[in-house]
C-alpha cells in the first residue's frame, strides 16, 4: 500500500501546473452548477427540461469533465441569475 501511495504521488507531481489548474477549474464549475441546482431544488431532469437539454448532458456537466463554452456559461449564469464563474 505504501508503494501505491508513493507511485500515486509521483504521477500527480508529474502533471503540468496548467493541466492541474484546468482540472480544478472544471470541477469548481461543476460544483457551482450542482450547488445552484440544489439551492433551487432542481433534479437533473427538471434542470435539463428547463434548459431544453438532455439529462445525459447535465450529467456530463456535473462530472467535471465537460469543456464549457463561454456561451453556455453565460446561459447558465442567466438561468440562475448568478455568476457561474467570476473573473477578476
Amino acid at each position: 500500500m505504501k508503494e501505491a501511495k508513493s507511485r500515486y504521488k509521483e504521477m500527480v507531481a508529474s502533471v503540468p501546473a496548467d493541466i492541474k489548474a484546468e482540472i480544478d477549474l472544471s470541477f469548481a464549475i461543476s460544483d457551482r452548477i450542482d450547488f445552484l441546482m440544489q439551492e433551487r431544488g432542481l433534479t437533473k431532469k427538471q434542470f435539463a427540461d428547463a434548459l431544453g437539454r438532455r439529462p445525459s448532458e447535465i450529467t456530463k456537466w456535473l462530472s467535471g469533465q465537460h469543456n464549457f463554452t463561454i456561451a453556455t456559461l453565460a446561459m447558465l449564469s442567466t438561468f440562475f441569475q448568478q455568476p457561474i464563474i467570476t473573473v477578476g
